[in-house]
């Protein structure tokens, strides 16, 4: 497994080793201490998540207040999507800013993602499933978000965003000033 920094603190881009025959392929999803070699990070995933995407569906910015924050490990599983990442921790010397890229089942990256971070990704293709591994449990209560479409952080979706298809929780999400005070 090849993992690769980003601009943004322990944001991490993980492609794996793919073995290539026949039959088809084979890969490692996820060694923790190969993981930890390489990013001096240690992580113990307590839960698997699943979702199933049309074209278009965008679902984000979330994230989880502590002491129920998460860290997360994402990849696509069949399509694609343009994953986004955006530092909320304070102290951090990238807060507010954001990290893009693309996961598809073609390219099979993954996106490691460190607690203190909100999330997104936009389907590229329709019937995109996209799974995740975190390494908290849910907790409703402990549920917050931004708007994607936010004007401070000028995220670029490379996308039509006249076009996507949002939840009504989503749509009515609070913008970063809003939640400043709240981290």
């Amino acid at each position: 497994m090849r993992i690769e920094s980003t601009p943004l603190q322990d944001v991490f881009v993980l492609s794996p080793k793919v073995f290539k025959d026949s039959r088809g392929f084979f890969y490692e999803f996820f060694n923790a201490s190969a993981f930890q070699r390489q990013t001096g990070l240690q992580i113990d995933f307590v839960q698997d998540n699943f979702a199933g995407s049309a074209k278009g569906v965008l679902r984000g910015l979330h994230f989880q207040k502590p002491p129920y924050a998460q860290a997360k490990l994402v990849s696509v599983l069949q399509g694609s999507v343009l994953d986004v990442v955006v530092d909320l921790r304070k102290k951090s010397a990238t807060f507010g800013q954001y990290f893009s890229i693309i996961l598809s089942s073609s390219n099979k990256k993954q996106l490691f993602i460190p607690r203190g971070m909100a999330h997104a990704y936009l389907s590229l293709e329709d019937n995109t499933l996209f799974f995740y591994k975190i390494d908290n449990i849910y907790h409703p209560g402990s549920e917050a978000g931004i708007r994607f479409d936010d004007p401070m952080l000028k995220i670029d979706w490379k996308y039509d965003l006249s076009q996507v298809i949002l939840s009504e929780k989503d749509r009515n999400l609070p913008t970063l000033k809003d939640i400043i005070p709240h981290l």
